[in-house]
């Protein structure tokens, strides 16, 4: 029977990274920001203070089970829960996936961290690293990202530029557009401005497309994106899936999602607690069937429930 794993989820299907094996090394929600669009709600426990999170043996001995009975991923990602640079030695989980796997390790960071030259250190053991920036100075970082009180706008862009300068594999620039808040086109100059003086190998636009953690994170329409990625040179790429794709493992899953929704509203976290899901891989098929208009929300004392909306033919 295989092992279940505590801090290991999927492979999860990802647009820009494959099948990706996720590993988790943080507790719900810990980070160091509190974004207005986090798919994974406000941030519960704020924090810019490292430290071991999770048991890094454990961890550890979860990815060598998983490489040993299945191992097949085109990414093995430091994700999850909050942000893993958070974890005191995410560094070594990183050399144990270079060191016993071909599989390229990925590392999702909002680069909160990279300030630090010891997170910079170990960061460097991906093959990949994705960074954050989505505003262009302290005012619009603390209305976008909302970052815990230590942290200052200068010391993630002067972070992100030293780590790039230090970071020999591929390094993605993420910016997280929402309309009225960011979107302007002579902020997003702003933020392009900054962009290239960081020097990413990509340069990628996203927006709230799965629900975010405030109401008011407007996601963009994809002609409104397309106008702004020229504001970069080169051309930015979209990354936000405006179409649900199909795919059997996602139909499956949300067939299964959306039969519980047609009985009963749920949470995420309650979906993700009947089907065994990690939070991220519920964020996925609820963003899919939101999309497809097929899940209605409400928010009821601050949490916001999915219910299946009803067919036509029922509606009749």
């Amino acid at each position: 029977m295989p092992r279940k794993y505590r801090y290991l989820f999927g492979p999860v299907p990802s647009r820009r990274f494959g099948r990706s094996l996720g590993v988790d090394l943080s507790k719900p929600k810990t980070c160091s920001l509190d974004c207005i669009f986090c798919q994974l709600g406000r941030t519960a426990d704020a924090s810019a203070g490292r430290k071991e999170y999770v048991p890094t043996g454990d961890v550890i001995s979860e990815l060598k089970d998983w490489l040993e009975t299945n191992g097949q991923a085109d990414y093995i990602t430091l994700s999850g829960s909050g942000e893993p640079t958070l974890h005191s030695r995410f560094g070594e989980v990183l050399e144990f996936i270079r060191e016993k796997s071909k599989i390229p390790a990925l590392l999702l960071t909002n680069g909160t961290m990279l300030y630090l030259p010891e997170v910079r250190r170990a960061a460097a053991h991906a093959s990949v690293v994705k960074v954050s920036l989505s505003a262009w100075d302290d005012a619009s970082y603390a209305r976008v990202n909302r970052p815990h009180p230590e942290l200052r706008f200068e010391d993630l862009v002067e972070g992100e530029r030293a780590f790039r300068k230090e970071f020999e594999g591929r390094l993605f620039l993420e910016l997280f557009l929402i309309k009225g808040i960011n979107a302007a086109p002579e902020d997003v100059k702003k933020i392009s401005a900054l962009a290239k003086s960081i020097a990413p190998d990509r340069v990628q636009l996203n927006t709230a497309i799965r629900p975010p953690a405030e109401h008011f994170a407007i996601p963009l329409g994809r002609e409104e994106m397309q106008a702004l990625s020229t504001l970069f040179d080169p051309p930015a790429e979209i990354i936000a899936e405006f179409k649900a794709r199909s795919g059997s493992r996602f139909d499956t899953g949300q067939d299964a999602i959306l039969a519980m929704l047609q009985r009963r509203p749920c949470t995420a976290e309650q979906i993700a607690e009947v089907f065994g899901m990690h939070m991220n891989e519920v964020s996925k098929y609820v963003g899919r069937l939101t999309r497809s208009q097929q899940l209605a929300t409400e928010r009821r004392d601050g949490m916001v429930y999915y219910a299946a909306r009803p067919d036509e033919e029922e509606e009749a």
